[in-house]
C-alpha cells in the first residue's frame, strides 16, 4: 500500500511541476499558441495522483496488492504513464521552440498508451480475483446475522 501512496505523491509533485514549467517556459519565450504543455499537468494529477488514491482505497478494501496481477498492473501502468507524459513534455517543448516533432515521438507516446491499457486490464483482473464470489458473500452475511 505504501507504493500506492508514494506513487500518488510523486505524481502530484510532477503534475504541479509540469504546470509551473508550462507557465514559466511559455512566458519566458513569449509563446501564445497551442501546445501539449497546456494539458501536461493534468495527466499526472488525474491519471497519476487521483487514480492512485482511488487504487489505494480499493487496495484497502479488497487487499489487491498481494497478487502478481496487481504487481503487473503497477509496473505497466506507471511505465505507460511516465512514457506518455514524457512524450507530451518533449512534443510540447518542441512546439514552443518552433521545432517539428518526429513520428517517433507519436510512436513512443502510443506505446505509453498501450502500456497504460495493459496496466488497466491487469488492475481489473486483479480486482475481479480479489472480490468475494456471490456464494461466499451470502455466507458472510448469514454469519453476520447470527
Amino acid at each position: 500500500m505504501k507504493k500506492l501512496y508514494w506513487s500518488a505523491l510523486i505524481y502530484m509533485i510532477l503534475g504541479l511541476a509540469a504546470g509551473l514549467y508550462y507557465r514559466e517556459f511559455t512566458k519566458a519565450l513569449d509563446f501564445t499558441g497551442d501546445t501539449e504543455l497546456s494539458v501536461l499537468h493534468t495527466h499526472p494529477l488525474a491519471l497519476g495522483m487521483l487514480f492512485f488514491l482511488v487504487v489505494l482505497a480499493l487496495d484497502k478494501a479488497f487487499a489487491l496488492s498481494g497478487n502478481k496481477l496487481f504487481t503487473l498492473f503497477f509496473w505497466f501502468y506507471n511505465s505507460g504513464l511516465a512514457l506518455t507524459t514524457a512524450m507530451m513534455l518533449v512534443h510540447g517543448t518542441l512546439t514552443v521552440l518552433g521545432e517539428e516533432s518526429s513520428a517517433a515521438i507519436s510512436g513512443i507516446a502510443g506505446l505509453g498508451h498501450i502500456l497504460i491499457t495493459l496496466g488497466l486490464i491487469h488492475l481489473f483482473l486483479s480486482l475481479r480475483k480479489s472480490l468475494p464470489d456471490a456464494k461466499e458473500e451470502s455466507e458472510q452475511r448469514t454469519e453476520a446475522l447470527r
